[in-house]
């Protein structure tokens, strides 16, 4: 009997041991639990923190792809193609992100993927940067070429225009030269005369008889003339206002083709020496006033006239 008591006691001393390690399991086990799920709690809590902060990141990087594009600066092939790729990638990652929960890798390789891009974009915006200041370079030399060529093209219309001038005015001089340097008659007269049987001239006064004429001038001092010789033109109108033709050849004097009479020389000395030029008329002279007149150097030297009764 006294065994019997002393055994329950004993027993119920590890029933009470048992209950208390249970307890402490069950406490345990709820603390686990709570500190599992907490710290679950934060790594959603970061996942969610760092999704957003990537999508933020996303955003800026697109708008400053968009920004350094707003200038319209011409692209090259390769610098469509970068600009092309970011595009792409950003949208790719923003569907990445889209998902719902991330794992941890997926998370990591989003966010070494954002670094990546976040290079390419820095990159990409110095590379276009570069590429606007190069065109502001050669929108620079363009202007400066044009205004360059500009006052060239002026200088050189300057020039031309100076240059026709010039040859305006020395064609003007080598005219008045010409002009100056052509021969003028001094004194002239006309007289017609007849040649008797025994060969003397006689001057007559009236056309029947008369069948020849002979022309006396004299040349005015000319110190700029060119001394030697020098072809004579000489053009006869008859009373009835018409040019006795002789061989049919023409001259140029005073910008016209004339034709003329008769042609002869003369050597020009400068000394005042006299001329005389004789013509016979193929043809009965008439009454009336002969108008002769005379050409050199392709100017006219002068005039003279004969009335025949």
């Amino acid at each position: 009997m006294e065994n019997q008591s002393e055994q329950t006691p004993k027993k119920n001393s590890n029933v009470i041991y048992f209950l208390i390690v249970v307890i402490l399991a069950l406490l345990g086990t709820d603390v686990y639990l709570y500190m599992k799920k907490n710290t679950s709690d934060e790594k959603i809590v970061y996942q969610n923190d760092e999704k957003t902060r990537l999508q933020t990141e996303l955003d800026s990087l697109e708008a400053q792809v968009e920004q350094v594009n707003a200038g319209k600066t011409k692209l090259s092939a390769e610098m469509q193609a970068k600009n092309d790729s970011l595009k792409a990638k950003i949208q790719v990652l923003r569907v990445e992100l889209a998902k719902g929960k991330l794992t941890a890798a997926e998370l990591d390789k989003a966010q070494e993927d954002v670094k990546q891009l976040r290079y390419f974009v820095t990159k990409y915006t110095a590379d276009i940067e570069e590429l606007k200041q190069q065109n502001a370079t050669l929108t620079t030399e363009r202007d400066t070429l044009k205004t360059n060529l500009s006052a060239v093209s002026e200088k050189a219309n300057t020039l031309s225009q100076q240059a026709t001038t010039l040859q305006k005015q020395n064609q003007d001089l080598s005219t008045k030269v010409q002009i100056a340097s052509a021969l003028k008659i001094g004194n002239a007269n006309v007289v017609a005369y007849k040649v008797k049987g025994s060969g003397k001239e006689v001057d007559v006064s009236r056309a029947s008889p008369a069948k020849r004429i002979k022309i006396n001038f004299t040349v005015a001092s000319n110190a700029v003339a060119e001394k030697g010789s020098h072809d004579i033109y000489v053009r006869i109108i008859d009373p009835t206002g018409n040019l006795i033709a002789g061989s049919g050849g023409t001259f140029s004097s005073d910008g016209q083709d004339l034709q003329y009479t008769y042609k002869t020389s003369i050597d020009f000395k400068d000394d005042g020496s006299g001329y005389t030029i004789e013509w016979e008329n193929p043809n009965p002279f008439q009454k009336g006033a002969y108008t002769v007149l005379l050409y050199a150097d392709g100017y006219t030297m002068g005039k003279t006239s004969l009335t025949l009764k």
